[in-house]
């Protein structure tokens, strides 16, 4: 069989999530032995990070804009390749296609209330497009894959889509992301916390700077913070609002950081804050907790269920308890240590093997499907 996956985004310099999950599930696909040709269609840019091999064909599809690019080069390309499955990856798929369609519904965010404090124009923008093409695409799809439990009820309950067109793939994480050393003077050391924060109000930046400012007022050691991918004017913005800017001599941006320089990073940071207030699974929580690295998260949507019932869950509106969760790995040795070892067997649960095994079982059973029609 011929199976198309989009993947628009995975060439582009600074990935994220959903970039990485395609790119990691097509090179698995390469490694496995399988029947089918895979026709990967992607947007030029500079990172060629994947190429094509003998069951694999990448290809180019040059076009100004995403809408465009999906809408219409897409089809008129899977249509060209004479690709008999469509599976497109990214929350969304072309409107009007004849292929049978797989798609990937990481989230339905953009179903959720918005929060109107977000002036993100690149946010707002995919927000509206996702509220006008999701609900038109939902009927043509024969599968619709989600990354989580919660996600998958989440989706039948609101989107009324029966149990038997869902399918419940989790992602992995990749397994350069692994303690490098031992930690023996991370309780001691001024090594600093972590947190992945953006201007996206789910990931819940202010409140976790709150908590930051309350846990420099009663820390004897003062922790820098180390905060990746954060616009600076934002920041600005809730320092004032809030009145914490004894905060700013702790802070280090070193902006957007290339998944290559991760592993480093996390191993080297006392604790990994991810404290969002909503996610569909959370790779950057499971790629912490495989560095050995303690990681303060939330206690709602999915993160309970991939950080699982003995990690460190705190209320992600209250800033008193992620400071509390802060203090006390800097003050109870033993709690730090035992999260520090909880964090690697944990992830053992997960990797892109099984998840590129699964996607390929889903494949399977829609070739069998339609061969039999």
């Amino acid at each position: 069989m011929k199976i198309g996956i989009e993947a628009q985004r995975i060439f582009r310099k600074n990935k994220h999530g959903m970039d990485y999950v395609i790119l990691q599930e097509i090179k698995e696909l390469q490694q496995m032995d399988t029947p089918h040709e895979y026709y990967v269609f992607v947007k030029p840019g500079e990172d060629c990070c994947v190429e094509s091999s003998k069951n694999v064909h990448v290809i180019e599809l040059k076009c100004p804009s995403y809408p465009l690019w999906e809408q219409w080069a897409l089809p008129r390309a899977a249509k060209k390749y004479g690709v008999q499955l469509l599976h497109c990856t990214s929350n969304t798929a072309p409107i009007w296609c004849n292929i049978p369609l797989i798609l990937t519904l990481h989230d339905i965010i953009f179903l959720e209330p918005r929060d109107k404090n977000n002036s993100s124009l690149y946010q707002n923008l995919g927000w509206l497009y996702r509220r006008l093409v999701v609900p038109r695409i939902l009927k043509k799809c024969r599968r619709i894959i989600t990354v989580s439990n919660f996600e998958k009820q989440n989706i039948m309950s609101k989107l009324h889509i029966p149990e038997e067109r869902m399918a419940m793939i989790y992602n992995g994480y990749n397994d350069w992301f692994r303690p490098l050393a031992p930690h023996s003077s991370s309780h001691t050391s001024k090594s600093p916390f972590f947190f992945l924060g953006n201007t996206d109000p789910k990931k819940n930046t202010e409140r976790t700077l709150v908590a930051y400012a309350r846990y420099l007022e009663q820390s004897e050691i003062k922790r820098d913070l180390l905060m990746a991918d954060l616009d600076r004017n934002y920041l600005d913005g809730i320092i004032r609002r809030n009145h914490i800017e004894h905060i700013l001599p702790h802070i280090t941006m070193p902006g957007y950081i290339p998944n290559d320089e991760l592993p480093r990073i996390y191993n080297e940071a006392f604790a990994f804050l991810y404290t969002s207030l909503r996610e569909s699974f959370g790779i950057p929580l499971l790629e912490g907790m495989a560095c050995g690295t303690p990681v303060i998260t939330s206690n709602t949507s999915s993160m309970p269920e991939i950080a699982g019932p003995d990690a460190i869950l705190v209320n992600p509106e209250s800033s008193d308890e992620i400071a509390n969760a802060m203090l006390r790995l800097e003050t109870d040795k033993n709690f730090y240590e035992k999260q520090r070892a909880l964090g690697p067997q944990r992830a053992k649960l997960f990797s892109w093997r099984h998840t590129a095994e699964q996607l390929f079982q889903l494949y399977e059973k829609e070739s069998n499907a339609q061969s039999l029609q």
